[in-house]
């Protein structure tokens, strides 16, 4: 879903970062509460119950995974009913606030100053991924890649190897080992790790299993450009 792109300002000195490849849910916009709720409210309204360890399992995972699990939960509805009916409960929220995750839109900012493009990698709808683009400076991001794009959802490498592909339909030269990807969930980050980009974590409401070698930040409020440019130029699986 190519989105208007971000002019290059001139005399800008080559970076060792050639783009950024973003979560959504987490990592740009605190809606996982949002879900949570809509999913509880969903299941109650079929006469069943959903706890919040129920929820959590779900946090990263391709929206048709979670619809098959609220089904099993008592939800009577096929999977793109689930599907709408979550995705309409989350936007209704969302016109209301947008709860903006620490650091995310300054970083973003930075990045759109300095010409290095940004694509949106998320497993929620395209609906969804574009209201929360409509809240940030037109040519934030160049590209969405959302839920429905992708046969197979994160944690496949799918929507990032996809991402990937159609942002380097408009930017030659454009190398995984220079590009950056930031996810807050451990399908996320499996799924970006799995595509070849060097991603690094930065866990919100659910931590990530012990791994030494993973890349993670506690948010990402101070974090600038030289951070991203310092984990690609280390490589992935350089431990911090």
């Amino acid at each position: 879903m190519p989105l208007p792109g971000i002019p290059v300002p001139p005399n800008v000195p080559e970076s060792a970062l050639q783009a950024v490849f973003w979560d959504l849910d987490g990592t740009i916009v605190d809606t996982e509460p949002y879900w949570i709720q809509a999913e509880k409210d969903l299941v109650r309204e079929h006469g069943g119950t959903w706890t919040d360890e129920d929820a959590v399992e779900l946090i990263g995972q391709a929206l048709p995974y979670s619809a098959r699990r609220l089904q099993q939960a008592g939800v009577s509805l096929s999977v793109e009913e689930v599907i709408s009916a979550l995705t309409g409960k989350v936007a209704a929220r969302m016109t209301q606030q947008v709860p903006w995750r620490p650091g995310a839109r300054e970083l973003l900012e930075e990045l759109a100053a300095a010409g290095i493009p940004c694509a949106m990698v998320t497993m929620s709808t395209g609906p969804l991924a574009k209201l929360v683009a409509g809240h940030l400076p037109e040519g934030t991001f160049r590209l969405l890649v959302t839920g429905e794009m992708v046969e197979r959802g994160k944690p496949h490498p799918d929507p990032y190897q996809l991402a990937f592909e159609q942002l380097a339909a408009g930017v030659p030269g454009l190398e995984k080992e220079r590009c950056a990807a930031l996810e807050d969930s451990f399908p996320g980050y499996t799924s970006a790790h799995a595509a070849g980009l060097s991603a690094v974590a930065i866990p919100h409401i659910t931590a990530l299993p012990a791994d030494p070698q993973r890349v993670q930040w506690e948010t990402l409020a101070g974090r600038t450009i030289r951070d991203l440019e310092a984990l690609v130029s280390a490589g992935e699986g350089a431990a911090r």
